[in-house]
């Protein structure tokens, strides 16, 4: 009864009918999703289909966007782009995050990174530079070190459910602290390009999948 009506209280933020669609995907997904990871005999049918999961994230995100025009188009690709590379050159080189290796659960992978990874980095951009934006803070550097801060919470949370659920591995299977320092400032400058573009304020799906990334990371860390 208590979740309904928090459900219902955070449909009254949503302002049109479209919003209201989206932010009721993001909730659904998340949460039959944290189910089938902790019910042992759908965990192998839930990591399939990851890599769709986050592909549908990106679809209510540009179904959601207001102003869906080349400026958001240019300033996903840049996202993708940056996180992509990233990751090629932390897996390659271990310079940045460390030396680790991905596995399975992400889908495809192009030079041993996996695309889901560009996408996945855009979806937590997005989500945290609007919630941002959206919060009362008005200089954007505090925007950007704190959305970062949020960003390199929520990796904390990720990273042992990453490896149990073979996202990816870490070289002796201890992750080094070089891996938050990285993390922590590739967030902000990926944020400080989201401020730049300076997009209308959105509405509350972006921040709402953010909740649900932390909803969804603790309540595996919670029972695994």
């Amino acid at each position: 009864m208590e979740r309904a009506q928090n459900l219902k209280a955070l449909m009254r933020y949503a302002q049109t009918p479209k919003e209201r669609v989206a932010v009721i995907i993001v909730i659904l997904f998340h949460m039959v999703g944290l189910i089938g990871f902790i019910v042992p005999p759908f965990d192998s049918i839930f990591l399939d289909i990851v890599p769709w999961h986050l592909l549908l994230m990106m679809g209510v995100i540009l179904f959601s966007h207001s102003e869906l025009n080349g400026k958001f188009l240019l300033f996903a690709i840049i996202i993708f782009v940056i996180g992509f590379g990233a990751e090629f050159i932390g897996v390659h080189t271990g310079w940045l995050f460390g030396n680790y290796s991905y596995g399975e659960t992400l889908g495809v992978k192009w030079f041993n990174i996996p695309l889901m990874i560009g996408v996945n980095w855009f979806l937590l951009i997005y989500s945290t530079g609007v919630s941002m934006r959206r919060s009362r803070i008005r200089n954007s550097f505090i925007r950007i070190i704190i959305g970062a801060l949020i960003l390199l919470v929520l990796d904390m949370l990720i990273e042992p459910i990453a490896i149990h659920f073979d996202y990816w591995h870490w070289a002796g299977n201890g992750i080094p602290v070089k891996n938050y320092v990285c993390w922590f400032l590739l967030s902000a400058v990926l944020l400080f390009i989201f401020e730049q573009f300076k997009f209308k304020q959105q509405g509350i799906v972006a921040p709402v999948l953010l909740i649900m990334q932390f909803v969804f990371f603790m309540g595996l860390g919670i029972f695994n």
